[in-house]
């Protein structure tokens, strides 16, 4: 391998020059168009900052060979249209207040010119109210009159016969057609009352009519499964409104190729909002799942700059951490409800109104009570609170289900559900509850308990099977999650400081943010130029690795909310005792305790997930009975 030549004397040095306009507009457009979808992204971008209400793409190999949209919006006027292909030359953006405020989907002016560089490119346009067409040819800047209605067609053919090297970088066809048609899938999802069709080589390959809501166009563009498998997403604060669509935890998959997030109707990737989400589902995702979501972030454009880079697709938000807090709590109280009862009211089925039958303040298997600086001492005490039952213990009959868990608590008085018979002998305490009018259940009543692992239940859509550890589990952590938020995070003085060596990032985060450290239940103070010490870390937290604690609190500091840092340490302790308080495998109950665990399930956020993101309780349909057995065939 050759290196690289090197000027060694003044006879082999080049002299600095202007470069060529030519060559100019082809770097430029090396910065703009990567392949045959940057070049559908940008026209599209033209097209419905003009208006229109009906887009069409037609291709041809991938794109390379022919890429053309056809609008029906405002036009261009004739003498502009020699003007659109000039470098920097735009009706979008006249001035820095333009430029700090944009609300349109382009504005630098760069596209057209870049296109035209590489490509044989031309522009056939009719302007709104004028008495006719004409046709600019990119190469010799022929214009003519021709034949159309109001809108603009752009044509680029060729693409990359100028800079041949590049076209060598493409990939086939088929794989530039898909990037293609996932540019076109993006700006439909943002504008759902503009029709889009995509032609492949005469056919009709995508084709997306205009909706009138949000999720129509979501079910079009994506599937019905993404609507159904997806809660709504809402919330508005100060200058920042989210809304969209969520996806549940089930619905998560092994590919983030299902995540959409715009802002004021752009399609970006940016690092804060992608954090913001995976902040959001981390309490409730299994594994390294991907989430799918398409979320819609509306705010005032002077807070947010969007022009980053040349492809537009990154975004600079003037107060990150607002932004990052806003996104992360909508999608929190999206997925807070429990979805048992959408569940059923999907399946058609007419439902009495749900009413959660409240468990008894003295159900203490449900309702621990802690304190919470003594926790940290690990889960040896807890056990001795939750006792687990043997095997052997789980046959034997009991007296009554105040006997656990906790030893010495009061009785357990379950309130049994109206429809229960006041029986006392085992047939009757076999008999399931019946809901009447005023309560209806989504999860159903207990029918049976299996292996002493999973709880089967009947509801109106067919059996339900529970895990009830799992179900118990994320029962006793939201209990213990809400006693803790509550609470003011509490300090607790470390005996001897931890210093640590810190680098300059870390050092600045450290002194800009000493005021809101005390709030995390942090003291980091600067030891030495280059030396940080840690003098006092929340006190649930006190048995940690403090130096590892403040590393994390000061990274995340500095560009994302630090809280979560804190909050993500105290949920994973959290997560721990309630796994360890929660009712163990092999422990029998009676029905009045098996609905007693349902009714609670339907009354707690998030308790389709247990704290490690699996799934407490599956639904099994008639038809999906029916057709494990052949019925009706």
């Amino acid at each position: 391998m050759s290196a690289l030549p090197t000027p060694n004397s003044l006879s082999e040095r080049r002299p600095i020059r202007e470069l060529p306009d030519e060559l100019i507009s082809q770097i430029a457009a090396g910065e703009v168009v990567e392949r045959p979808a940057s070049v559908v992204r940008e026209l599209l971008d033209n097209a419905l900052d003009a208006g229109a209400r009906q887009i069409t793409v037609r291709l041809a190999s991938g794109g390379v060979r022919l890429i053309s949209i056809e609008d029906d919006g405002l036009g261009i006027p004739r003498e502009e249209l020699t003007v659109a292909l000039r470098r920097h030359a735009t009706s979008k953006i006249a001035s820095l207040n333009d430029l700090e405020t944009v609300g349109t989907m382009g504005f630098r002016g760069e596209a057209l010119a870049a296109i035209n560089a590489i490509a044989e490119l031309s522009i056939l346009s009719r302007f709104a109210g004028a008495d006719g067409a004409f046709s600019l040819d990119g190469r010799t800047g022929e214009l003519r009159p021709v034949a159309r209605s109001t809108g603009t067609t752009v044509e680029v053919r060729e693409l990359f016969f100028a800079t041949p090297a590049r076209r060598k970088f493409l990939k086939t066809d088929a794989t530039e057609l898909a990037h293609c048609i996932e540019a076109v899938r993006r700006h439909a999802l943002a504008r759902p009352e503009v029709g889009f069709s995509i032609w492949h080589d005469g056919k009709l390959v995508e084709q997306w009519r205009a909706a009138t809501t949000r999720e129509q166009r979501l079910a079009d563009a994506l599937s019905d499964d993404f609507v159904t498998q997806s809660v709504a997403v809402e919330r508005e604060g100060g200058p920042v409104r989210v809304v969209g669509r969520a996806g549940i935890p089930d619905a998560a998959r092994s590919r983030g190729d299902q995540q959409f997030f715009y802002v004021n109707g752009r399609f970006v990737r940016d690092k804060v909002l992608s954090h913001a989400v995976r902040s959001a589902y981390e309490d409730v995702l299994h594994g390294h799942r991907q989430p799918i979501y398409a979320l819609y972030l509306e705010i005032d454009p002077a807070r947010v700059d969007v022009n980053v880079h040349p492809t537009k697709i990154e975004v600079r938000f003037r107060d990150g951490r607002e932004v990052h807090q806003a996104v992360r709590h909508a999608i929190e109280d999206a997925l807070a409800a429990p979805r048992a009862g959408d569940a059923v009211a999907a399946s058609g089925t007419p439902q009495p109104f749900f009413k959660p039958t409240p468990l008894p303040s003295n159900a203490s298997w449900a309702q621990p009570s802690m304190n919470f600086v003594a926790q940290e001492r690990g889960a040896g005490d807890f056990e001795a609170m939750w006792p687990r039952r043997t095997v052997e213990q789980a046959h034997e009959p009991e007296s009554a289900p105040s006997q656990w868990p906790l030893t010495g608590a009061a009785p357990m008085t379950f309130r049994a559900p109206v429809g229960l018979p006041s029986d006392t002998g085992a047939e009757a305490a076999a008999t399931p509850p019946q809901a009447t009018n005023d309560e209806a259940w989504p999860l159903g009543r207990a029918l049976a308990q299996l292996q002493g692992i999973y709880i089967l239940a009947e509801n109106s859509q067919g059996l339900v099977v529970v895990d009830m550890h799992a179900a118990h589990e994320r029962i006793v952590y939201e209990r213990l999650k809400t006693q803790l938020d509550g609470a003011s995070i509490s300090s607790q003085p470390l005996l001897i400081p931890a210093t640590f060596a810190a680098t300059p990032e870390e050092v600045a985060t450290a002194e800009a943010c000493a005021a809101v450290l005390p709030t995390l239940g942090l003291e980091i103070t600067p030891f030495s130029p280059r030396t940080l010490a840690v003098r006092a870390v929340p006190g649930t937290l006190a048995d940690g690795d403090p130096v590892e604690l403040a590393r994390s609190v000061l990274a995340e500091l500095g560009q994302h909310d630090a809280s979560t840092v804190v909050q993500r340490a105290q949920n994973e302790l959290l997560s721990t005792m309630a796994c360890h308080g929660a009712v163990r495998a092999n422990r029998k109950l009676t029905i009045d305790e098996m609905n007693a665990l349902l009714r609670q399930m339907e009354a707690t956020e998030r308790s389709d997930q247990c704290n490690h993101g699996r799934p407490t309780w599956r639904q099994l349909s008639i038809r999906e009975l029916d057709n494990l057995f052949m019925r009706g065939r």
